[in-house]
This record gives C-alpha cells, structure tokens and sequence, in this order.
C-alpha cells in the first residue's frame, strides 16, 4: 500500500494552495478509494458467477399496466434477465414508503438505460393505477409497475413479514434458464446484520442519496429521512 501511496502521490494533481497535511491525507485516501473500487469490481465479478440459482416453480402472478394478468416468465419481454423491486407501498399504507420513494426516483432516471440490458419492473400490493397515479405526482415516465396478485410473491421473496407484520423492499434479479426462471440473487441483508446504529443496507447499496451523502463531510447525518413532500 505505501508503494502505491507513492505512485499516487506523483500521479496526482494538487490543487493549488492545499497544504502538506491535506495533501498527503487525500493522496492516502485516494489509495483507499481505489482499493474499495477494487473490492466491488471484485464482488461484482464473484456475484456473476454464481452457481444456477434455485428454480422458481410458484406461478406466481401479477396484473399489469393493461388490467391482464401474467405470470413471472412474461414479464423479462426479450431479455433473459429480470431484476425486479418490490416497493412499500400496500394497500394499507396510506402513501409509499419515502425511502423507496427515494431510490425510484434515480431508477426512473436510469430505466431507458438498464432496460438495454435487462428487463427492469416494479411491484407492488396495491393496485397498478394507485401506483402510476404517485408515478404522476412525482414525474417519473419510465418505470413500469405491476401489482401482485395475492400476498405468495411478497412473502416468500420477504416483502411481508407474517411474525412482525409489516412491509419490506426487496430488490431480487431472476434469470431464465431454458424454460426455467431461476432465482439469481437477492438481498439478504436483514436488520439482525446491520452495523449498529445503522439501518440495514441492501448490499450492494443502490440508492443515490447516500452515495452523493457519503463524499460529503457530515455524511449520512442520523437526524433527518427522505420525505414524500419537501413544500
């Protein structure tokens, strides 16, 4: 690691007027950074390789945009990967989960993108219209939404917790397999793991806000929370 502080230490531009001591602190984080940005090409490529995932034999179905009825299978179109997130926002709830909230607004963003690539769907309990109707309300023109038919996908792929009751969001990618449709991955961080005094993290962490928050000196703060309504 010294050897390379050193490389980096030639390598990088200083910015006019810093100091010795912010110099070589941000050449030794510098180093740091791209050891981190080393480990999750790391964990992305040992992800990758995952064995063939559990078949998925439920017929699980869900109603979309249209009002028709489909099952999993229908719903990757011409890719043969699937990556699906499940939203907080039950018929019960009176509004979604802000947090969810949150990290929909950047995947709207980003859809026309990822879907070159994959298909890329939302679900969730309540009904597809109440669904587009918050869509509306926020701006978001990309993501396509569908809601699921009965509570077997919510509980078995954990977006229900029958002990605690409850919602939770869960980001879960399938893959087709033949005539198969496989599970591939799922977070699995649950709050029992979670660092203390912090909330737990869906590894990876995909929402934007603490990416953009965590290059910033106060960080993620522990006193405030994405809000629906900011008038």
């Amino acid at each position: 690691m010294e050897d390379d502080v050193q490389k980096l230490a030639a390598l990088r531009t200083p910015f006019p007027g810093e100091s010795d001591a912010y110099r070589d602190a941000r050449t030794d984080l510098l180093a740091q950074e791209i050891a981190l940005q080393r480990q999750i090409d790391a964990v992305a490529e040992q992800r990758s390789k995952l064995p063939p995932g559990p078949a998925v034999e439920k017929d699980y179905r869900f109603r979309d945009m249209n009002g028709d009825e489909v099952g999993l299978a229908d719903l990757f179109g011409g890719h043969d990967t699937l990556v699906t997130y499940f939203q907080m926002y039950g018929p019960e709830r009176e509004r979604p989960c802000p947090m969810c909230t949150n990290l929909l607004g950047p995947l709207d963003a980003n859809a026309l993108d990822i879907t070159q690539r994959v298909a890329l769907v939302v679900l969730a309990r309540s009904p597809v219209d109440r669904q587009l109707a918050f869509a509306r309300e926020r701006g978001w023109r990309h993501l396509r939404f569908l809601q699921t038919v009965g509570d077997a996908f919510a509980l078995d792929f954990g977006g229900l917790d029958p002990k605690k009751g409850g919602e939770n969001p869960v980001l879960t990618v399938f893959r087709k397999d033949g005539d198969k449709v496989r599970l591939f991955w799922k977070g699995a961080m649950t709050g029992e793991m979670a660092e203390e005094g912090k909330d737990p993290r869906g590894i990876p962490d995909v929402a934007s806000v603490w990416t953009v928050l965590d290059l910033t000196p106060g960080g993620r703060g522990t006193d405030w929370y994405p809000k629906l309504d900011y008038r």
